[in-house]
């Protein structure tokens, strides 16, 4: 059968459909970059990605529809709150690369020994429950953006995120996802109400029907883009890895169904991640992160001015023998 995948990243979303045969028809792609208000701060527009993922995917259906399924893959912890009564957000999302809640982070540490990163959802939706009173509405929903888009697809009949993106909002412990439940002492902490939260379910499965689209296809799969690309490379053997160089840097590795003994990232800077479920079944994995990557090359060329454009890069590095000790550092940026 056809699918049509949606897939949303940091900079940019793309539509295709997808033939049994894996064949990949009507490739539609549109930019989306990040706002960055001030320094530390990214957001992202939710109306402008909304009116995009209904754009690629209507475009992407035109050339190979009609398909049987729609699969999502998006980026993660990345963070968003509507008006269930309009589906019109709130405020702007906050995009999992912002730093503004490092400070919180560290309060939680100290003051109650919880252990959260500034680029997980958790402090971000705490923090827009802080600061934005229509968060505070009893009609407020929140999710990453797998949850935005898969909202957006079915005319806002589904809320709904599978575990491998709840597994890095830093809202559930490995106990609680085995349930395909929030961890209501964390949520309980953060004084957020677990109205809000969208339900948990299998990466594998059907969650509802795309309304928006043509035939109102069923959602039958919700994935963290990490997770999407190592499956999408066959590492789902014990051992096997990738790395993705985009926006950031991430490399994942698959370990298997046994549950870690914690989520919480290791002294070597990894930590566990769901890489898929199935039913029941969670499929676990470990992921190192380097926040830039590929914005690191853009970096280069609209703030230093070093680089024409992106694909000069290999050129330029190749001109001199060597750099006679001058060591670029990713992380100042």
């Amino acid at each position: 059968m056809s699918v049509l995948v949606v897939d949303v990243g940091t900079t940019g979303l793309r539509a295709a459909v997808v033939r049994p045969d894996t064949t990949i028809v009507g490739f539609t792609y549109e930019p989306l970059p990040p706002t960055s208000p001030f320094a530390g701060l990214v957001e992202f527009d939710g109306v402008a990605m909304r009116d995009a993922v209904l754009r690629v995917a209507h475009t992407a259906l035109a050339v190979g529809g009609p398909v049987r399924a729609v699969g999502i893959t998006a980026q993660r912890a990345s963070t968003i709150v509507w008006d269930s009564r309009d589906g019109t957000p709130v405020a702007h999302g906050l995009g999992w690369q912002d730093l503004r809640t490092v400070g919180e982070c560290i309060r939680w540490k100290q003051d109650r020994n919880l252990i959260f990163a500034p680029n997980q959802t958790a402090t971000k939706l705490e923090w827009l429950c802080k600061n934005i009173e229509a968060a505070r509405s009893p009609h407020a929903r929140a999710g990453t953006v797998d949850t935005w888009v898969a909202a957006v697809l079915s005319n806002f009949t589904v809320h709904a995120t599978d575990t491998s993106n709840a597994a890095v909002t830093g809202l559930a412990d490995h106990a609680a996802l085995a349930r395909h439940e929030w961890s209501n002492d964390i949520v309980q902490a953060l004084d957020i109400d677990p109205a809000m939260l969208p339900r948990i379910v299998p990466t594998i499965g059907v969650v509802g029907e795309a309304h928006a689209l043509p035939g109102a296809p069923p959602i039958a799969a919700l994935v963290g883009d990490q997770q999407s690309s190592l499956i999408g490379q066959g590492g789902i053997v014990a051992g096997a890895a990738k790395a993705t160089f985009g926006t950031g840097g991430m490399l994942d590795v698959y370990a298997g169904t046994a549950t870690p003994q914690h989520l919480a990232r290791t002294k070597n800077g990894t930590f566990p991640i769901v890489v898929y479920s199935q039913g029941d079944t969670l499929h676990w994995g470990s992921e190192a992160i380097m926040l830039t990557a590929g914005s690191n090359v853009e970096w280069l060329v609209s703030d230093l001015g070093v680089l024409t454009d992106a694909a000069t890069s290999d050129v330029v590095a190749s001109s001199v023998e060597s750099s006679d000790g001058v060591v670029y550092v990713p992380a100042l940026i």
